[in-house]
């Protein structure tokens, strides 16, 4: 019995961290439709930001969470507004133009920050682990778990609970009939880009004290996240959280019968049988036609 909680509780450890790097794409992804190549480097962005205001503004991590979350809105509305909205009708260039976008973040952070590996410090207050029914689990895992799950609690509501919600919903059905009733379809998808961009930020700084932090890092992240959004299903919050969850659960029992190199290959071909099958995903958003 303890070793099965042992693994579940790791199960939910890496779930929810698969949950933050995931959830600021399936806004993007499943809502605007835009394949986002550069979402890593926006994690990246995020890891970088904490701990540049750490370094040089002694801004300790919980504290600039705010910051980071605003700095890489602003920065998401800014490359929607002056980029993507021009390739939305063209999505080969769209992926081209993301990539690009990110090997140009990738190169500016090694030209300013340099190309070391660079730490970020845990909390101190999080230092410590809890025990729960005599298993020992970081805090700050717990604290990671518990940030993914408001924060998916807070876009559902934003989706299904609030007037722009709806406006998007709307605009992703049919954008020229949500036009005809007044939406500004260009305003909704430049704010849900920024959402999404603003929590891969978030995403990026909460887990770089239990990554080191590189120019690099963001690469295995997105493959990661889009593993996610495509296995739940695309333009699904839910299907994206039990995705998450399940691939969490999946990879932290291979992890531990073997090694963490199969537990990646055997997640793989497990998304890629179920695709195969089932291309829509796990779940799929029922629309009213």
């Amino acid at each position: 019995m303890h070793f099965v909680l042992e693994q579940v509780l790791t199960g939910l450890s890496i779930g929810s961290i698969l949950l933050l790097v995931a959830l600021g794409l399936s806004i993007i992804y499943g809502t605007i439709g835009v394949i986002n190549l550069a979402h890593g480097e926006f994690i990246m962005l995020g890891a970088y930001a904490a701990w540049a205001l750490k370094t040089y503004a002694g801004l300790s991590l919980l504290p600039a969470l705010l910051a980071i979350f605003l700095g890489l809105g602003l920065f998401g509305w800014l490359l929607e507004r002056f980029l993507l909205r021009r390739l939305y009708r063209r999505p080969l260039d769209t992926i081209l133009a993301t990539w690009g976008v990110g090997v140009v973040l990738q190169q500016l952070v090694r030209l300013t920050a340099g190309g070391d590996l660079r730490y970020v410090e845990l909390p101190p207050s999080m230092a410590s682990s809890v025990s729960i029914f005599g298993v020992e689990i970081a805090a700050y895992r717990i604290f990671i778990f518990v940030v993914a799950a408001v924060l998916f609690l807070i876009s559902w509501s934003i989706m299904y609970r609030t007037t722009f919600g709806l406006k998007l919903r709307a605009v992703v059905q049919d954008r020229n009939v949500a036009s005809c009733f007044g939406i500004n379809a260009d305003r909704i998808y430049s704010l849900s880009f920024a959402y999404g961009a603003a929590l891969a930020g978030l995403a990026g700084a909460i887990i770089s004290p239990l990554k080191s932090v590189s120019p690099e890092m963001g690469t295995n992240y997105v493959v990661d996240a889009f593993m996610v959004v495509v296995f739940g299903g695309v333009q699904s919050l839910f299907g994206t959280v039990i995705s998450a969850f399940a691939l969490g659960e999946v990879t932290g029992v291979i992890a531990f019968l073997q090694n963490d190199t199969i537990a990646k290959a055997m997640v793989l071909i497990v998304i890629m049988s179920v695709i195969r099958f089932r291309p829509q995903g796990l779940f799929v958003a029922k629309v009213r036609a």
